[in-house]
């Protein structure tokens, strides 16, 4: 299930990690590599987000609109980033303890260390190359966009069909438990 707030301390942690500032197109791809290894390492991905593949490779669809048009959570994504400007996004404010994402797990920090470590040091145009060569779920949608399934993804990442097929029924089902609970809360 998608989770505004916990998508936008993805990205602050990110962020964080650059000194507080980034290009928008960067984020975006280290946010998709980022659910790419969790689901690598864990089976299953941070953000709850659907992807897709756009001329500039693959991306976070929900993600993308917040960061094109703005989010709907006071406490997601406009209380740690700001809105674009001149491509780039930045922390609204410092953080001062890893702790104050208290929606990212140990395991998702972990996953985002390692992806940071990989490509953080690459400019927003060679990762953008590097995604369409490393990830194989990716489409060139020739100026329009093709929605990137989790299944595909999985098997990208090594998973037989069957394997993939039990992944997402697990994540869905686990999704579907979250909505139910959260009408609870």
């Amino acid at each position: 299930m998608f989770n505004e707030k916990k998508v936008a301390q993805m990205a602050a942690y990110l962020l964080h990690k650059r000194g507080g500032a980034m290009a928008f197109l960067k984020l975006m791809k280290l946010l998709y590599l980022s659910d790419r290894k969790s689901m690598e390492l864990y089976g299953e991905p941070i953000s709850g987000d659907y992807y897709c593949s756009m001329d500039k490779g693959p991306v976070l669809s929900n993600t993308y609109s917040i960061i094109s048009f703005g989010g709907d959570d006071e406490n997601g994504w406009s209380k740690w980033i700001s809105a674009p400007r001149n491509y780039n996004v930045s922390l609204r404010h410092q953080i001062d303890n890893v702790f104050e994402l208290e929606d990212l797990s140990r395991a998702d920090i972990k996953a985002m260390d390692e992806v940071y470590a990989e490509y953080g040091h690459w400019n927003r145009f060679e990762l953008c190359e590097q995604t369409h060569k490393i990830c194989p779920e990716w489409q060139d949608p020739n100026g329009s966009s093709i929605p990137i399934r989790m299944k595909d993804i999985f098997m990208a990442i090594g998973y037989s069909d069957e394997d993939a097929e039990e992944m997402v029924s697990s994540i869905q089902e686990k999704s579907q438990l979250e909505i139910l609970t959260a009408d609870l809360r």
